[in-house]
């Protein structure tokens, strides 16, 4: 009751109408897998650098449906996040105005369930400009796989010679035996985090 009632107040207050298909049920299935590159990682100040998405139908990972996005950057670039995902400022002087990036974005995911590792994060970059734009944040479904990953192994831990519960990214693909594809590239990383989440449903049984 209290989720339809969130639902309704929130479509109130979309300012686009033409979005409203982000309130209604999905025409499919398939959840989204996504991930951003960034220039830091303030919410508040820095931007969305890359951005790609893989559609996910039951066990199979569709990554020649996936979505690869380049924002155009007026900002400049964090010198340690130029490290980390080795784009540089000349690398994003050209590439899509940020409201024509997302635009695309949303109408990929549609009203699919969104799926990623620390989800949190990249959830509150799209939605810094998601909202003061559409006047809402996305509604969809979140799905954090190192949620489902403490669930499905959080027992085994429970031994005497184990001291850390490990949610790292690598621990999570080594435990799963799945390969490492080099992190910090936005495809990559979502290629990598739908691996998991499909090997997870897959010892689930869901």
């Amino acid at each position: 009751m209290l989720a339809r009632l969130h639902q309704a107040w929130l479509k109130r207050r979309l300012k686009i109408p033409d979005y409203c298909f982000l309130f209604e049920a999905a025409e499919d299935q398939d959840v989204v897998c996504f991930d951003c590159e960034t220039t830091g990682l303030d919410t508040k100040t820095d931007k969305i650098i890359s951005l790609s998405a893989i559609k996910i139908r039951r066990n199979q990972i569709l990554s020649s449906q996936s979505l690869n996005l380049k924002f155009k950057q007026q900002h400049s670039i964090n010198p340690e996040s130029i490290v980390i995902h080795r784009l540089r400022n000349v690398d994003v002087v050209v590439g899509l105005d940020e409201i024509e990036a997302i635009k695309q974005f949303i109408e990929f995911i549609g009203s699919r369930p969104l799926v990623g590792y620390y989800l949190e994060f990249d959830m509150a970059m799209v939605n810094a400009i998601i909202k003061p734009w559409l006047g809402i944040k996305l509604p969809n479904k979140q799905i954090e796989v190192s949620e489902l990953y403490h669930k499905q192994f959080y027992q085994d831990w429970l031994q005497p010679e184990h001291e850390v519960f490990d949610l790292s990214f690598n621990a999570i693909l080594d435990r799963l035996d799945l390969p490492k594809m080099g992190q910090h590239d936005a495809f990559n990383d979502a290629l990598m985090t739908a691996m998991i989440y499909v090997k997870l449903q897959d010892l689930s049984g869901s």
